[in-house]
């Protein structure tokens, strides 16, 4: 591996604050830059590049200028846009599967035809292209159902309709707002918990494990956000699940990537729901999750730029260790939020030490001391200790001695491993 990496990472968020602090943090890594980034990530030392994650001209035109080694790129939006495409055909090293690859997200149709295809587990479904259809369409199903948006929508398009009018509501709402097919699938009951796969050109290896925490308010109730919060590992996910989910779910899609002829060279991210009949996948992202990144990433105890490194240069990928303490993140998110956050507040100074980081995400202003809310989900105070119950504790102490003005947070983030909740 290459000494002095200078690395580009795309995005603005928590997620990007996570992955840009663990590649700091490499021995290999000389500089972390990040487009657009956001203010709290500067007291970390990554530095700020002032393009948004789809001004693609610009952001090659700034790794051939500033000499970058590879580029990681963490949302969605820019991937299923094409931005793998255009910088390998710029002759750019990036790390991100195609846009080809990356409807595996970009559209539930998709993703679930490939999971049909390669006879990996999932709910039974069907996709409608009209309004009318899809209404006539929801007597094949059982209440509850689920029903998704086809494109991306930030975490938020999906909708678990227990009642029929509120299933009718769903649906209406899709064709009206975002004009787009609608996913109509039954509804698993089960634990969902976070798979993450690094897939490199031969080979592929497993981060470590998390559950998000989808839902806006306290013990899942309210409308599902991009995340409320995240931890790891998962005490309760047996071994023999656990070997079942590789066997019946990893391995075969990993070997449908290669069947299909992806290419595929990034993260997969598979939502899992472990049934009465064992796991299903619920979908498939093409990236690291947000917030689950800012738990999994402090728990890789070997090179995760060795381990990126080596994928975008199409090496044998080195092996995956993992940390022998726990991880929780709890999110801080603005008033109002996922529907109509509230802007403009000041952030209390949120001070690092050694088992609590935070990771910014929608700020604005000039840190420490001067950011203020600029959007959902604010940042994730991360705390690591050596056991869920104790790190569950740690970040709940410190979220508690804050003044916290317009500002909301879950107080049960990792309640279904360790029992507890800190109301």
């Amino acid at each position: 591996m290459a000494s002095n990496l200078r690395i580009l990472v795309i995005g603005s968020g928590g997620r990007e604050h996570a992955i840009a602090r663990k590649l700091l943090a490499s021995p290999s890594v000389s500089e972390v830059y990040c487009a657009p980034g956001n203010p709290g990530m500067v007291a970390t030392g990554i530095k700020l590049v002032p393009l948004g994650e789809l001004d693609f001209d610009q952001l090659i035109e700034f790794a051939k200028k500033q000499s970058i080694s590879w580029t990681f790129v963490g949302p969605e939006d820019a991937l299923v846009a094409g931005i793998v495409d255009r910088f390998q055909a710029a002759g750019l090293k990036i790390f991100g599967p195609t846009a080809q690859a990356a409807q595996l997200e970009g559209s539930k149709k998709f993703a679930l035809e490939f999971m049909q295809k390669y006879q990996i587990p999932t709910a039974r479904y069907q996709a409608y292209a009209d309004e009318q259809s899809a209404l006539a369409g929801l007597s094949n199903f059982e209440l509850p159902i689920v029903i998704k948006a086809d494109g991306l929508a930030a975490g938020k398009g999906v909708t678990i309709a227990q009642d029929q009018l509120t299933a009718q509501q769903a649906i209406k709402q899709v064709f009206e707002e975002r004009k787009q097919q609608v996913v109509l699938e039954e509804f698993l009951v089960g634990d969902e918990y976070s798979l993450f796969v690094v897939v490199g050109q031969t080979d592929y290896r497993i981060l470590p494990m998390a559950q998000d925490h989808k839902r806006v308010a306290d013990h899942d109730h309210g409308p599902n956000t991009g995340g409320m919060g995240a931890y790891s590992p998962l005490p309760q996910l047996s071994a023999e699940l656990y070997q079942q989910m590789l066997t019946e779910v990893v391995k075969p899609t990993v070997h449908g990537l290669r069947q299909a002829g992806f290419n595929y060279h990034g993260v997969l991210y598979i939502g899992l729901i472990a049934t009465k009949t064992g796991p299903k996948v619920i979908e498939y992202n093409v990236r690291l999750g947000d917030p689950e990144t800012q738990v999994v990433l402090p728990r890789i105890a070997s090179n995760f730029a060795e381990l990126i490194d080596a994928c975008v240069q199409d090496q044998p990928l080195p092996p995956v260790a993992v940390a022998d303490f726990a991880a929780v993140a709890v999110v801080i998110a603005a008033q109002g939020y996922p529907q109509s956050p509230q802007a403009g507040h000041k952030l209390p100074i949120l001070a690092e030490n050694s088992k609590i980081k935070i990771d910014y995400a929608n700020v604005a202003g000039q840190a420490p001391g001067n950011l203020t809310a600029n959007g959902g989900r604010l940042a994730a105070v991360i705390a690591s200790q050596p056991d869920l119950l104790t790190a569950q504790k740690a970040a709940y102490d410190y979220l508690n001695s804050l003044n916290l003005t317009g500002c909301f947070y879950r107080h049960d983030i990792g309640q279904k491993a360790t029992g507890k909740s800190f109301t």
